[in-house]
């Protein structure tokens, strides 16, 4: 008899759609929702109608008529009509502080056309008479000849300021001979370590900086101030929040955004998880994990967590700064720029991972992805398997025989989806630059998947938008947001809405290793949730990015509500 019970409680567990035992059932939820369609990312991928919430908690995932007994007079009850929820979404590749101070800066990414670069520019000047510098970016490199925007041209219009704007893939900066002058460029300055300063046919600088020559300015700018850091923040914030977001991975950390983070977090204003990557400088080798390790020690709290490393294996292809295993296309003189000394990235691979830090790859080209997963797998046969759960993003080319070995080395491939349609940057800038042999495996996200691998996804904002519903259409459709008609690009490599989803949720969870507390919709984790206008397994994909977010909630708080008025 009792053996009975027990296995009748065992499946139902197991299934969870009964409550919590008895004795740790609550007398009332905090919160219940009923009339939902509740898409739970749980391990059987089951669909439900009702939700409640004590203390943070989700207490039941089931059906309305089984929620009623947990609703009492203190408890709030958002009544549904077939709006979908889901779990909060991770965005495994970002960047909170800098992007959200950028977003008060000259923004140019709306520009269309270098003449409306130009306008921006000249309307924000005028704008900020007292600003010792200008500065801004966002700029798209397809608008500019051999994506070279001109000093000449800002000179134009900022003759007595420096001047810096990032590119909108933050791998080179424009700026005016003013700010060439104070950084001491000119004709007889060397390209810097990993770093290329664009010329003229006579050999002067052009005003195009990129990869580490950008430094050459950009140290000299106003650094940041905490205020202005902590306003940055809380900028992103509210923009994660208001897609569905409660989790992120900063791709690029130091001590600054540590104590920006916390400063929020004792605020009680933090409204997503954080896992911060800190940065690997290839200059100072795997003597400066001693570092990482005492501002881990410092600054590790339940909500903010340094427990990553970032690490910059090469640039990208639009630069001739990813490092391919064969020469570009038009330029057969290169195949791009390693940025570590294979023997270098081993060694500082290796004593992250003895150190258990999770190390996170930037890595573009097809010579820098090998160079990443070797380093993993030198690490992993030093120190053992663990669970480090490392992850290389971005992954636009890949050698075919390194596909497979994502599942074996237990390396996560964090794919950007955003960036996996046929734009202008392909088209104008990777194209001719590849040819279209490789053109035609970029982005090969529906490979890694087949192989059982463990996909997640980022959108590396400020590069691209930080909207989850757009980069899931593009990885499902492989066509731009609002292109119906047109013919998917490399239509192999689309993947499922199931698939997206879950890279955005249980899988992101996975990478920051918080899948036991949020990721999925289960009795007993945090209620990090998103409740979108529509159901999206019953629309078409093409019109994902039309769905809008309702509410998203944090450990069970509202963080975002829809303003219907806007």
């Amino acid at each position: 008899m009792y053996r009975t019970i027990a296995k009748v409680m065992v499946a139902l567990s197991l299934f969870g759609i009964c409550r919590p035992a008895l004795a740790d059932m609550p007398t009332q939820a905090d919160l219940v929702i009923t009339g939902a369609d509740i898409y739970t990312v749980d391990g059987s991928r089951r669909w439900a109608h009702a939700m409640a919430v004590k203390d943070g908690k989700i207490c039941f995932v089931g059906e309305d008529k089984d929620v009623l007994d947990m609703v009492g007079p203190a408890t709030q009850k958002i009544p549904l009509h077939g709006e979908m929820i889901l779990p909060g979404f991770h965005d495994s590749h970002v960047h909170p502080i800098d992007s959200g101070i950028e977003l008060a800066l000259c923004r140019l990414d709306d520009a269309s056309t270098k003449a409306e670069v130009l306008e921006i520019i000249k309307k924000y000047t005028k704008a900020h008479p007292d600003s010792p510098w200008i500065t801004g970016g966002g700029w798209s490199l397809p608008l500019f000849p051999n994506a070279c925007p001109l000093k000449e041209d800002l000179d134009a219009i900022i003759p007595d300021r420096p001047a810096y704007f990032v590119s909108q893939d933050a791998h080179s900066a424009w700026v005016n001979s003013k700010a060439l002058k104070l950084a001491h460029i000119d004709k007889s300055t060397a390209n810097p370590p990993l770093g290329i300063i664009e010329r003229n046919a006579d050999g002067e600088p052009n005003g195009t900086l990129r990869e580490s020559a950008t430094d050459l300015v950009s140290q000299l700018e106003p650094k940041p101030s905490m205020d202005e850091r902590q306003q940055g923040l809380l900028r992103s914030l509210r923009m994660a929040n208001g897609f569905g977001i409660t989790s992120l991975q900063d791709a690029n950390a130091d001590e600054d955004s540590l104590k920006t983070y916390t400063e929020i977090a004792n605020w009680r204003r933090l409204t997503v998880r954080i896992v911060a990557a800190l940065h690997v400088n290839p200059a100072l080798g795997a003597e400066q994990v001693k570092g990482f390790v005492a501002l881990r020690d410092k600054y590790l709290s339940p909500f903010v967590r340094p427990t990553s490393a970032k690490i910059f294996a090469d640039g990208v292809v639009e630069t001739y700064t990813a490092a391919l295993s064969s020469p570009y296309t038009d330029k057969p003189s290169t195949s791009g720029l390693l940025n570590f000394r294979t023997e270098q990235l081993n060694s500082i691979v290796e004593e992250l991972d003895k150190n258990n830090f999770q190390v996170h790859i930037h890595a573009i080209g097809d010579e820098a992805v090998h160079q990443a997963l070797d380093a993993l797998e030198k690490a992993k046969s030093k120190n053992g398997q663990n669970d480090n759960r490392h992850h290389i993003a971005h992954l636009e080319l890949m050698k075919l025989s390194d596909i497979p070995r994502f599942r074996k080395l237990n390396v996560v491939a964090n794919f950007q989806p955003f960036w996996a349609y046929r734009d202008a940057y392909i088209t104008q800038c990777t194209e001719p630059l590849l040819g279209v042999e490789r053109t035609g495996r970029l982005y090969q996200i529906n490979s890694v998947l087949r192989t059982g691998a463990v996909v997640a996804a980022g959108s590396d904002w400020s590069v691209t938008t930080m909207n989850p519903l757009d980069a899931m259409q593009v990885a499902i459709t492989r066509k731009g947001l609002t292109d119906v008609s047109g013919s998917p690009w490399t239509p192999d490599e689309r993947v499922s809405l199931p698939q997206i989803i879950a890279a955005y949720t249980i899988n992101g969870a996975y990478v920051n290793h918080q899948e036991k507390v949020t990721g999925s919709l289960e009795v007993g984790k945090d209620a990090d949730f998103v409740v979108l206008d529509k159901n999206l397994f019953e629309i078409d994909p093409s019109t994902l990015h039309n769905v809008k977010v309702l509410m998203t909630y944090f450990k069970g708080q509202p963080v975002y509500k829809h303003d219907a008025a806007n």
